[in-house]
């Protein structure tokens, strides 16, 4: 089985990517939907992030305010690195045990979309790495303008996450996403015609 690694910074529209490779049958490991079940209610993990952030990131029902847990975990680099030391170990053998069931159904290739994966050197573990790349002024306008955040917090997310070129220089394929939406799917279907991964 090829695992393929789908990577970009905040903003880029990866999982929109991910989403054009499902729609072509290829199965998707989601890192971000890892790292919900990994801090959901009753979760060791949620514990210690309440321990290291403070309990007040815990709503009353039990459940993570993402929002304040943001605000602190990427107020800078050792927080966020905090955030990481509790959160990526548990993320990561999740995210084996899904690509063990993937590999005793006999499957292809795997898209595992993941926006860390340069930043924490799991590029190198990848059969292929797709990047999608998107000018960083520009992945702060979609977060403010589509997601809602802060213009602050949006450089703050940004600026935590490793330089685009570094991102790049671990790239097997380049996706740009600095243009419409519309440029994506032709982008996307022209790779998956060529298949590189399986060369």
């Amino acid at each position: 089985m090829k695992i393929i690694g789908l990577t970009g910074g905040i903003g880029s529209g990866k999982s929109t990517v991910a989403q054009l490779f499902v729609e072509e049958g290829f199965p998707l490991i989601d890192a971000d939907v890892i790292a919900r079940e990994v801090v959901a209610a009753g979760q060791p993990a949620l514990q210690e992030l309440a321990d290291v952030f403070g309990v007040d990131i815990l709503e009353p029902s039990g459940e993570l305010n993402r929002q304040l847990l943001a605000q602190r975990a990427f107020a800078d680099r050792e927080a966020t690195d905090k955030l990481n030391a509790i959160t990526h170990p548990r993320i990561q053998q999740r995210t084996q045990e899904l690509f063990d069931a993937y590999r005793e159904k006999d499957v292809e290739a795997v898209i595992y979309d993941m926006p860390l994966l340069v930043d924490n050197g799991l590029d190198r573990a990848m059969d292929w790495v797709i990047v999608v790349d998107v000018a960083a002024e520009e992945r702060i306008r979609r977060l403010v303008e589509y997601r809602g955040l802060e213009e602050e917090d949006a450089q703050r997310r940004v600026k935590a996450q490793i330089p685009d070129g570094l991102r790049l220089a671990a790239a097997d394929s380049v996706i740009d996403n600095n243009a419409a939406i519309d440029n994506l799917k032709p982008q996307v279907d022209q790779l998956i015609s060529d298949a590189p991964w399986l060369a």
